[in-house]
Formats: C-alpha cells, structure tokens, sequence
C-alpha cells in the first residue's frame, strides 16, 4: 500500500488526508501544534484509519511515497526542501484537488486583492447559467472537499471556480485552469515569499499556465509588467476601452455605467450591490470570464443582481442612528485596507490593527488622514500603529487593545464626531487574537448586535 504524508490538521489537510485514504493511500497526517481544536478533529481522522501526530514536525526520513502540504505550510521549510532532494513527491493540497478533477474546466482567480469577491461573484454567474459550478479554495469548499465530493457524484462539476493564493499555486506544479484571472498585484506575505519579485513569479506562474488570461488593466504593477507577456490576454478597465492595455477589442470595460466588450452592452454596472470602484473591476473581471465560458448576457445580469456580496469584506451589518457599521475584516493588508476606508463615506471611526504585515503602509496612511475622524487601534499592533499615525502627523486615534473595547468606544464617539461609518478594516492577519479573519469579522457582527440591539 503507498504511504502519504499531509502536513497540516486543517480544514485542507482533513480533506486531502481522507481523499487520499478513500484512494487507498495508507496515510499519516501531521501538525506540529496542539490544541483542543485540534484534538477535536484528530478524533474522527483516528476512527477512520488515518493516523494523526499533533505536536511533531515532519521527518523526511520517514520516506512516504507522497507529501502533501497544506497552504499554511511554508513551501521552503528545511523537512520539505529536504524530501524534494530525497525525490520523495511533494505537492500541496490544491494540486492534489487538481489531479482529481481537471476533468472539468477551472477558473482560477489569484492576485492580492479581490480575489474572493471576483470568485463569489463567478460562481454565481456560473450558477444563474445553469451551471454546476462549485466555488473551492478559499472560499466554499476547500479543493479536496470538493474533490472528495465529486468522488460519489456520477458527473463531474461543468466548472470548478477555484481561488488560488500564492502559498497554493507555489506548491502546484500541473495546475492549469482553462481561465487563469489575476485581480491586483501590490507587495504582500513578503515575510514568506521574501521579494516582491519572487511574488510576481509564483502568481505568473498561474496564469502561464493557462489557457486563456483576463487581467486589470487599471493595476499599475500589472498594466506595466504584464503586458509583454499577455498582449493577447482579455485586459479589463473601469476607465474606457481607450484605457484598455494589449488587444481592446477582447477587453473588457465600463462605459456610462455599462459593462461593454467591443461596443457590445453586456449588463448595467449598477446592478452590483457592492460598493467601490475596486468592485466595479472585480465585476469586469467576472463578466470576462463568463463571456470567455459562452454564458448568454441575461444570465450574467441575473447572477450579478442576486449576488449578495462577501462576508467580512465590505458587509453592511446593520445602520445605528444613521451610522453605517461595515464589517470588512477580510483587509488583512495595507492596500486591502485602504481599497475598504476608499469604499465608504466619510468621516469615518476606522477600527484597526492585529498582527502586523509587511507592506507599504503610506497610501492607507494618507486616506485615513483625508477620511477617518478617529481611529480605534486592536491587538499587537497597535503600538506600531500608533507611533506611524504620529509620524505622518495624524493625532486622532486611541489604543483601545481589544475588538470589544474598540466597538463599545465607537458607539460612544459616532454620534459625537457625527460619524457616517463605524468600519473594521484591520490592515492585519488575525491571529494575535483570533484563529482567522472569519472569526474576528463574526465578532465584531456578534458585538454589533449586542451593543446594538435595536438595529443589529
């Protein structure tokens, strides 16, 4: 019987670990962290035959036949790099999804920023049509549920609309999608990927291997590296067809208020809910792909007026004495960040903060002092926070250390700064304080409805 190894007891480590199993793989699945969380899943993987180490670091020299790598899992560690010199097999988990179901055509979405606004959003179009066109990676299913899924479905999905971050393509080394969309590319997880350019390589890499590439062309990084190696590439703009990059007339555009491709009126741009320029892109994007899969134009109208948006990015949670509470804990970076405080009407009580990033902080610095009347800071980072808002002469913010803490200050200090939003948009990861940016956005809605109750 082969022997797997998957690292890493999380929501894709359980899928790949059982996918294998169910394959007749004899399989161990490892995690180097111990926690009653963990201990939980643990118990359902030991009854099913799979053995499960919490607590230990993989060994190579354990030589399995196989090793798949959550996406958590830095692609670089010493344990991996070390079995790919021993020729053991090592791939991640969206690979491992991919081998089983590229009988169906992908769409694959990366990029830093509006990646999962742009997948949800595909994937209702796609379900409009009539399509059976599952949503996976981040969001959804992760890869190998859907592919463990498939595994007692007599028909494969028409589509698979997969989200795609670098830590994923980074470890996928035949993953092709039939549509490869890149959303926005602005330095990120540069702690792990190191440089900017090393970045770029591993996002291109998805799109290289495609068949068909959209692109945003309103992306400044994109428009002026990408250009020369996707000429041909379906380039999206919110400026016009003249502002289209590469071949205008396979582009994708925006036109008083229409969605237009070569003069043709595909759908009106006012029907997205979404607020935001950077959502009107992510619905070019959508558009594209839609257009490039043959779906009608009344279909694309229908998914796109019944798409409710994404939770924890820019989601209304409810409106409090004409104060709008936006929850948009999904910024977890700079840009992100400051796409969100963009988004929505000033003044602002911006609560922010977590565990840090790298990044340039300078363009959210500089919004905040055009839009935030106040700024609540969170978690680890509200030190350093603090010290950047006095650098660049910004002296309206307090340190108030938990989300708690900053919701029951902004219900204080709205009414009095005659605030029009009370938004979260971090700037940070979450786990200084909670185990994902789900977790902390569903607080912030729980602390809401509480502090609020007559309107949450």
């Amino acid at each position: 019987m082969p022997t797997a190894h998957v690292i890493g007891l999380g929501r894709s480590g359980n899928a790949a670990a059982r996918l294998l199993q169910r394959q007749g793989w004899q399989v161990t699945l490892s995690d180097r962290n111990t926690s009653a969380a963990l201990e939980s899943q643990k118990q359902p993987l030991v009854q099913a035959g799979i053995r499960v180490e919490l607590g230990t670091d993989f060994a190579p020299d354990t030589a399995p036949d196989l090793v798949v790598v959550s996406p958590g899992v830095p692609w670089d560690i010493p344990p991996l790099e070390q079995a790919r010199r021993l020729g053991i097999a090592t791939i991640g988990e969206m690979e491992l999804a991919w081998r089983n179901l590229q009988a169906s055509p992908w769409v694959g979405i990366t990029g830093t920023n509006g990646k999962t606004t742009t997948t949800a959003l595909i994937a209702a179009i796609f379900q409009a049509a009539g399509l059976n066109a599952p949503a996976c990676g981040n969001i959804g299913y992760a890869a190998c549920e859907l592919a463990l899924k498939q595994q007692q479905s007599p028909k494969p999905p028409d589509w698979v609309i997969a989200e795609i971050s670098s830590y994923q393509i980074e470890s996928a080394t035949t993953l092709a999608p039939r549509i490869g969309i890149w959303t926005t590319f602005t330095p990120d997880h540069l702690n792990r990927h190191h440089t900017l350019e090393n970045y770029y390589t591993i996002k291109a890499k998805l799109l290289n291997q495609a068949e068909i590439q959209i692109l945003n062309g309103d992306d400044a990084y994109l428009r002026h590296h990408a250009i020369a190696q996707w000429p041909e590439a379906c380039w999206t703009s919110v400026t016009g067809k003249a502002s289209l990059p590469g071949n205008p007339e396979g582009g994708v555009y925006l036109e008083n208020g229409w969605v237009m491709q070569n003069g043709e009126a595909i759908v009106d741009a006012r029907t997205l809910k979404m607020v935001g320029s950077h959502n009107q892109q992510n619905l070019l994007m959508a558009v594209a792909a839609a257009r490039l899969a043959g779906i009608r134009n009344a279909a694309i109208a229908q998914g796109i007026y019944a798409f409710p948006g994404v939770p924890h990015r820019l989601e209304h949670l409810c409106t409090w004495r004409g104060i709008d509470w936006i929850n948009d804990s999904k910024a977890t970076n700079y840009d992100a960040a400051d796409v969100g405080l963009s988004a929505v009407a000033a003044p602002v009580i911006l609560i922010a903060g977590g565990e840090a990033k790298a990044g340039n902080d300078t363009q959210w610095l500089r919004t905040i002092q055009q839009k935030a009347a106040r700024v609540l800071l969170i978690g680890d980072a509200a030190s350093g926070f603090a010290q950047r808002l006095q650098q660049v002469g910004y002296l309206q913010f307090e340190q108030v250390e938990t989300l708690a803490e900053a919701v029951f200050r902004a219900r204080e200090l709205a009414p009095e700064l005659n605030a029009k939003v009370v938004l979260l948009s971090p700037a940070c990861a979450s786990f200084d304080q909670f185990t994902s940016f789900e977790h902390r956005g569903d607080r912030f809605r729980q602390l809401c409805q509480e502090l609020l109750p007559q309107d949450c």
